[in-house]
């Protein structure tokens, strides 16, 4: 997705940022907008054009576009070292478990060199991806899916059950 598909519909806004180019990934104006004046960002054709301007709401839109909310689908955060990372290792663990790796996005920690992946995986239960990810070195943060909650009930009244068995022999 480029900055010309977050284009707010304000015209006529004057700013003293620096425009950015309508081609540009929004990854790369995110930045800054975030750091432009009034969190306002002009956006320029390649002949030098104003043809509209990325506010912070069209930007939350577009971002929301890429990592829309689907009830098949979950997300999973893990942390490795740098060097260790490898998009194809990561969608390996994760395609080992049959879930399909939807996207990564990756965050500098800012601690020893490490990155933080959030992943989102094809499927409504991650546990078989967490446990893939797990086997492949990469250390599980946190994760989520539709059946998340349930399923973390219904271990926990299993092993109720089984100590429950265990304490009455």
């Amino acid at each position: 997705m480029t900055v010309k598909d977050v284009l707010s519909p304000l015209k006529g806004f004057e700013t003293t940022a620096l425009a950015v180019e309508a081609e540009m990934p929004v990854f790369q104006a995110l930045p800054r907008l975030l750091d432009a004046p009034g969190r306002v960002l002009p956006v320029v054709s390649e002949e030098g054009v104003v043809m509209g301007y990325v506010t912070e709401s069209s930007m939350l839109e577009g971002l929301g576009r890429i990592f829309g909310a689907d009830e098949e689908t979950s997300e999973i955060v893990v942390e490795c070292h740098r060097i260790d990372y490898s998009a194809s290792s990561v969608a390996r663990a994760v395609e080992d478990s049959d879930s399909h790796l939807l996207g990564i996005v990756s965050t500098p920690t800012g601690e020893n060199d490490r990155i933080q992946l959030t992943l989102r995986v094809g499927t409504s239960e991650p546990m078989s991806a967490v446990r893939s990810l797990e086997r492949y070195g990469y250390e599980v943060v946190s994760w989520h899916g539709a059946a998340s909650s349930v399923l973390t009930a219904t271990i926990a009244a299993e092993r109720l059950l089984s100590l429950q068995t265990l304490l009455n022999v």
